[in-house]
């Protein structure tokens, strides 16, 4: 444990202190899951019709897929286009 992390244990509370150990102990899935739930829980005011708008936009991308208007990159053409002096 780094020493810049084990001066931010110190500052937290009695409370966070024991749900961080026991949350520690969680397998790593659902330590992940935890971590989600937690960043969505500071979230202020979703916007209305964002889950709505993305899964439409899925959609749409996933139609233009599947009818072949769009033309796929395999990993390594995307990769050689990132590392591309003239990109």
């Amino acid at each position: 444990m780094g020493q810049a992390f084990r001066g931010k244990m110190l500052l937290m509370s009695r409370a966070v202190q024991d749900l961080y150990d026991k949350a520690s102990e969680l397998p790593p899935q659902d330590r992940a899951e935890l971590a989600g739930l937690l960043l969505e829980s500071l979230e202020e005011g979703r916007d209305e019709g964002v889950e709505e708008a993305w899964a439409a936009e899925i959609e749409r991308r996933m139609a233009e897929y599947r009818a072949g208007r769009v033309k796929t990159l395999s990993w390594q053409e995307v990769r050689a286009h990132l590392h591309r002096s003239d990109r």
